[in-house]
């Protein structure tokens, strides 16, 4: 991970004093983005003819959304809709936009969590720097649902549901907006979502003053081998040690906590989310035993050692949630 990452994470989730001199610069911040959000809804966001699904949040950092995206989508296509899904495609350079994903669609182009969503679902991704267009092209595929990867905040694009996903374990940190805070928007922002999804609670998280929250656990389901796409149970491989385990996510401890529950015993090597792997990142223990997340594999396949493995999660809601989320859906 940036050693300037880094420090700006530990300022906003742990007791740091200097942070509070940019209070001004987040003022300013809060002057312009209320000023933004209320031209752009009233002048200048765009509806569109099918449902717009908004799953996002108001911090910075990895909350969880690729995970229950992905599960949403399959429960769309269970009751018989077409969803797709659009996104800014961090990271992606693709030649054209909108773009739009198929078979042959590499991480670089895309990014790395809409090439994981397409994979984990077969849906229609489209990627922009514009998700409106994104979003009309996903139209014009004969979409009758449009999920939103992230996007809270691009009020350009008309919504008709909102789901916010909050980090159970981190919560909101300071509870401070940029600079001086990790939010995007205050916390009093949740109050007019549809549902709140709380990833990963931890004993300590209590989030009080809010309606239609639901809570969701990221499980581990099995090991997939880079090299040959097997999947393989999590308690019958036998890994050959050392291992090394790497993480280019937004929270990479949520993953590595997921290693420790799973009674693993690794070194962590920590990227910058979106990182760009290439095999100058695994000199030292490229022939080694490396463990990673399905985010960070999805731009390893090329070069990928025998003995390298991904991490097959799955978002787990329980029944109260995909009532609500129905209920929502009936309602639009």
């Amino acid at each position: 991970m940036k050693k300037s990452h880094n420090i700006w994470l530990r300022a906003w989730y742990g007791k740091s004093r200097w942070i509070y001199w940019l209070l001004p610069l987040s003022w300013l911040f809060s002057l312009i983005s209320c000023t933004r959000k209320w031209l752009i809804v009233n002048f200048l966001q765009k509806k569109l003819p099918v449902p717009v699904i908004i799953v996002g949040n108001i911090s910075i950092g990895g909350t969880g959304k690729t995970p229950l995206i992905i599960e949403l989508v399959k429960y769309l296509q269970h009751q018989g809709h077409k969803p797709g899904v659009v996104s800014r495609g961090y990271g992606g350079t693709a030649a054209n936009y909108p773009y739009l994903l198929d078979q042959n669609s590499q991480a670089s182009a895309s990014g790395d969590e809409p090439l994981l969503i397409y994979k984990a679902t077969q849906c229609a991704v489209c990627v922009a720097p514009d998700r409106v267009a994104a979003a009309l092209e996903l139209v014009a595929q004969g979409c009758t649902h449009i999920l939103s990867d992230d996007g809270m905040q691009h009020y350009r694009l008309g919504r008709a549901l909102e789901i916010a996903v909050v980090d159970g374990q981190r919560l909101f940190g300071n509870q401070k907006l940029l600079p001086v805070g990790p939010l995007r928007e205050p916390i009093s922002r949740l109050k007019s979502v549809d549902l709140i999804v709380l990833n990963s609670r931890s004993k300590k998280a209590v989030l009080s003053g809010f309606h239609n929250i639901h809570d969701m656990k990221i499980q581990p389901l099995a090991w997939r081998k880079l090299s040959s796409m097997q999947e393989l149970p999590l308690t019958e491989l036998n890994f050959k040690e050392p291992i090394h385990a790497l993480a280019g996510i937004g929270n990479p401890e949520r993953f590595f906590k997921t290693l420790d529950s799973l009674e693993l015993t690794y070194y962590a090597h920590h990227f910058s989310d979106h990182h760009q792997f290439s095999i100058k990142d695994f000199e030292a223990y490229r022939d080694h035993t490396i463990v990673m997340t399905e985010k960070d594999a999805i731009k390893c396949h090329e070069f990928a050692k025998s003995e390298w493995y991904s991490l097959i999660v799955s978002a787990q809601l329980n029944e109260h949630f995909w009532q609500a989320f129905q209920h929502k859906l009936d309602s639009l």
